[in-house]
């Protein structure tokens, strides 16, 4: 248990640059929909970054809070949480004013055959958010899978790119951003969008799904071929720095890593590691989800964690069995039903 709090703690932790941007950041941040893969990490490093800069800010987090002991958790580490169904009016209203909004509350996984849920979530749930936070800084989160797919060798989407979704779940996601751009034309609320794909935690994610495929000796459908990957932590530590580049009318910016990853040298290279033979179906196609990352490498550098070292990482955390979370990210899909 020491060995991964000490692995966690070295690979999660905050940056010499996110601690002196967290001194420009004015006012104390909400963290909305802080319970779910993404949540716990990024409110424990944004309460790091503030106590690291000697500042007095809050750290709110707000869900409903599943998860057994995340509360008592948080609490602990000085962070505030506040158990809430946004999706219920009455309690969204309820929140506190703050100065700076992380907006992470959504639907994914589950979106077939509950479709309707899948819409309120991450499309009306956005709408009333912007309007009750419309005094606020607000980072959205939200997907690549608003692009179309684009050919291996263009080097991804970048943010001028036109939105053309495949499926509802993206679909959804582009209503999330419409109604969040919509308000800040109404209201002239700073945003960022925050197209994030694909990050990768000890825990969960394409590089942990890849590894257990070639450490169980389980074939890999190769047919998405290749993927674009980012450390959580470094996505954490952005999404956070974005607070200062939101814009009326809302800025759009893509994050990810810097490389278009090859999912057959993904595997082969685990397979090196694990000294294994991958087993592959499937043909790769011209085109995949990927996303070209160069705006946000110009506002915030590139990311500190390479890929080389992800895969270190995530194959010393599954060997020495390491917690994980069944939510796969279902990277392969090509028809957008999630």
């Amino acid at each position: 248990m020491n060995g991964f709090k000490s692995l966690e703690e070295q690979w999660l932790s905050p940056s010499e640059a996110l601690i002196e941007d967290m001194k420009r950041i004015e006012g104390d941040i909400m963290i909305v929909g802080a319970g779910g893969k993404i949540g716990p990490s990024i409110a424990r490093l944004t309460m790091q970054a503030i106590e690291r800069a000697g500042l007095d800010k809050r750290v709110i987090a707000v869900s409903r809070f599943s998860e057994e002991g995340l509360v008592e958790e948080l609490n602990a580490e000085g962070i505030e949480t506040i158990i809430a169904n946004v999706l219920d009016d009455t309690q969204l209203q309820d929140l506190p004013e703050v100065e700076n909004v992380l907006y992470l509350a959504g639907q994914k996984f589950g979106t077939s055959n509950n479709e309707p849920y899948t819409w309120a979530m991450n499309t009306y749930l956005p709408g009333r958010v912007a309007e009750k936070f419309r005094k606020s800084r607000i980072v959205v989160y939200s997907t690549g899978n608003v692009y179309p797919f684009t050919a291996v060798g263009s080097g991804g989407a970048t943010e001028e790119m036109r939105a053309d979704p495949v499926g509802e779940y993206g679909q959804s996601c582009l209503g999330r951003e419409r109604m969040f751009q919509y308000f800040s034309s109404v209201y002239g609320t700073p945003i960022l969008l925050y197209r994030l794909n694909y990050a990768i935690d000890f825990k969960y994610g394409v590089l942990l799904e890849v590894a257990k495929s070639v450490l169980n000796g389980k074939p890999l459908d190769v047919t998405m071929g290749h993927v674009n990957v980012i450390w959580q932590g470094d996505a954490n530590e952005m999404a956070i720095r974005s607070l200062l580049h939101c814009e009326s009318p809302s800025k759009i910016l893509n994050i990810t890593g810097p490389e278009t990853v090859s999912l057959r040298w993904l595997a082969n290279e685990f397979g090196r590691i694990f000294n294994t033979e991958p087993q592959f179906i499937g043909e790769e196609q011209p085109t995949a989800l990927l996303s070209n990352a160069a705006e946000s490498f110009r506002l915030f550098g590139y990311p500190r964690t390479t890929l080389k070292q992800m895969i270190g990482i995530t194959a010393q955390w599954l060997l020495e069995g390491g917690k994980t979370i069944n939510k796969p990210t279902h990277f392969q899909e090509r028809k957008g039903e999630f």
